[in-house]
């Protein structure tokens, strides 16, 4: 069998695209390894639209349901077909036609690809960081930055996302110490200047995060000033991480160009992509801006205009 369509992907782009394809009739396989995307560890999240407060975990089953309902585990007469548990490998082009094979062992053709496969946030390495996750030190100040109201809290990385968490989570906390490895700040100047010129913000540079402080909740966290050697413990609350984002295309990049950064090149007009007959939507793009709402929006593009290419070109 050739596919019309094949969406790599179970986040908020992938399950976006595989219910309007399902709508649309197109003849599609939906490939993931799990639902949900990055925001399946939130505990809570405040800004999906249309939902007060979703748990990652609710949101991520919400994404399940609407996409099994449209497909051929609900309805004998739909065309999408989920394929959980799997990991796509490679992706091969021959004249026209996609192979595509994944982790177990499987094979597929298809006439188009939508990867929607997101990013991964890169981690801070520094002691107690993996076990205060998600208590108190968290890497979505718009996810979880309401949460914080009145808090003292940290913000580790000073590049622009660094300075827009700060500046968000101004609207909230008593005050919010920017925290930068560096002597000096990757994000704009126009930028740093503004956020700085709040007396609720300071900013540190050449700091090497050496320790989160905390039982069960983040209490503190210790930094080494790397021009004085010395170590330094402040008493905050809340720690934002905002160090970068890794996008998950290390399988695509003999096939679809890749930014220095490692993210899928896309038309936003439409978000194809530079190869021919591959599409990409969400985090794993190039696009200025990364959210649930914004992926989902960026996915139903790209399936609007893969549903016109198949059906009119």
């Amino acid at each position: 069998m050739i596919y019309d369509l094949i969406i790599i992907g179970g986040g908020p782009a992938g399950a976006g695209a595989a219910v309007y394809s399902a709508r649309k009739r197109l003849n599609t396989l939906f490939i993931t390894s799990e639902f949900g995307g990055q925001s399946v560890v939130s505990e809570q999240i405040y800004n999906w639209i249309g939902t007060v407060s979703i748990s990652g975990n609710e949101l991520a089953q919400s994404f399940k349901k609407h996409v099994l309902a449209n497909s051929t585990n609900t309805d004998p007469k739909s065309t999408l077909t989920v394929k959980e548990g799997a990991r796509v490998n490679s992706i091969i082009k021959q004249e026209n036609i996609f192979k595509i094979k994944t982790d177990t062992n499987e094979e597929f053709e298809t006439k188009t690809i939508l990867i929607a496969t997101g990013s991964q946030r890169r981690k801070l390495e520094a002691k107690n960081a993996d076990r205060l996750e998600h208590k108190g030190l968290t890497y979505c100040a718009t996810c979880d930055g309401p949460l914080f109201d009145g808090a003292d809290v940290v913000v580790i990385g000073g590049g622009n996302a660094g300075f827009e968490s700060a500046s968000q989570l101004l609207a909230y906390c008593n005050s919010v110490t920017i925290l930068n490895r560096s002597d000096k700040f990757r994000a704009d100047e126009i930028t740093v200047e503004k956020v700085l010129q709040n007396p609720k913000v300071k900013a540190v540079k050449n700091a090497e995060i050496l320790e989160i402080l905390g039982d069960k909740f983040v209490e503190g966290i210790v930094y080494k000033d790397t021009l004085t050697n010395k170590n330094i413990t402040l008493k905050v609350t809340g720690i934002f991480v905002e160090i970068g984002q890794i996008p998950n295309t290390e399988f695509i990049k003999d096939i679809v160009p890749l930014d220095a950064l490692g993210r899928v090149k896309i038309d936003p007009w439409t978000q194809k992509t530079e190869t021919s007959g591959i599409w990409s939507a969400g985090d794993c793009t190039n696009i200025l801006y990364h959210q649930n709402n914004i992926a989902t929006g960026d996915a139903v593009r790209a399936l609007e205009d893969i549903y016109v290419t198949l059906k009119t070109k």
